[in-house]
């Protein structure tokens, strides 16, 4: 028996699947949930909102910013992309009955109000993406349920409160953006227990505490690349044992209270890449061995009581690494 070449069985394939999920009906909890956030999210969503199927019936295509998937003889929701489209109100309760969302993404609208509870309720949530909005109140510590999440964005919002520490029950978690918000109280050293963090920004809040409080778990941070603690109320000094987070390779410290002699263990840091010290009360000399490092690029140290003689390193060119690298 002759056979198919491979890009024409790829292409049958391909077409199989599409004809299924065409003639596969989508599941009624989920054509219902994005009828009600349609019906609340206005009408610069919804002009390109066409028919009541969210997943496309007969010649309409899919909702734009819906994704959805076959399971079964039905079709789900799996992603649900809106943003960007200055959406006023508040967080539309009904997205929490997308049961089979794995993607979220609302950031860069305006939506007030809290998260709702709720939102435990979406267990196969990869990535939940609500930077830059005017979300409000405490961080709900049902976020913590979502034990599939890797991705977590609730930075550029209003919310107050303290950070909840059953975030440290996402053992997924790669990235923490809470930066720019209103948050207070210490940064919960059960974080340091997240075995693939790589990426940590609770930058620009009202946060206290000290680097020693929140380092105190034994192997903490093991995965860490970047740890962004800037703008906060920080007091203390950097402790020795911060040296034991081999991969780190940002460390931004800048505008806070914290005092003391800088480490030379620091300087060991084997991939540090940049270093921001400035607008501390720190004392002392800076390390020979920062100045022989062989990856680092930047280091700040204005705004300090440091000794006479000591320089900074790099360009001081202003560092901005924007959230959007590590969306995937």
């Amino acid at each position: 028996m002759a056979r198919l070449p491979l890009l024409a069985l790829s292409t049958i394939i391909i077409s199989a699947s599409l004809l299924n999920l065409a003639l596969s009906k989508t599941l009624k909890r989920d054509v219902k949930a994005l009828n009600e956030i349609k019906a609340s999210l206005g009408w610069r969503v919804v002009y390109a909102w066409v028919g009541d199927d969210p997943c496309g019936d007969g010649d309409l295509p899919p909702w734009s910013g819906v994704t959805c998937s076959t399971q079964g003889d039905y079709r789900v929701v799996t992603e649900l992309e809106v943003y960007a489209v200055s959406i006023v109100g508040p967080f539309p309760t009904a997205v929490t009955n997308l049961l089979d969302l794995t993607r979220l993404d609302l950031h860069n609208n305006k939506l007030t109000g809290p998260i709702p509870p709720q939102i435990g309720r979406l267990k196969r949530l990869k990535i939940l993406n609500l930077r830059w909005n005017k979300l409000q109140d405490a961080i709900p510590p049902e976020i913590g349920e979502l034990r599939s999440l890797t991705h977590l964005y609730l930075s550029f919002n209003n919310f107050k409160g303290e950070i909840p520490r059953e975030l440290a029950n996402l053992p997924e978690l790669r990235y923490l953006y809470l930066q720019v918000n209103r948050l207070i109280g210490r940064i919960p050293p059960e974080l340091g227990t997240l075995q693939n963090l790589r990426h940590l920004d609770v930058g620009n809040n009202h946060l206290v505490g000290t680097i020693r409080e929140l380092i105190r778990i034994e192997g903490c941070f093991p995965a860490l690349r970047n740890l962004y603690l800037n703008n906060n109320y920080l007091t203390g000094g950097i402790p020795a044992q911060l040296s034991n987070l081999s991969d780190l390779e940002i460390l931004y410290l800048s505008y806070n209270k914290m005092s003391g002699v800088i480490p030379s263990g620091l300087a060991h840091i084997p991939k540090l890449t940049y270093l921001y010290l400035d607008h501390n009360q720190f004392t002392g000399r800076i390390p020979d061995a920062f100045y022989k490092h062989p990856f680092l690029k930047e280091m700040y140290i204005e705004g300090n009581a440091f000794r006479p003689g000591v320089n900074p390193i790099g360009f001081h060119k202003v560092l901005e690494v924007s959230d959007i690298e590590f969306i995937v």
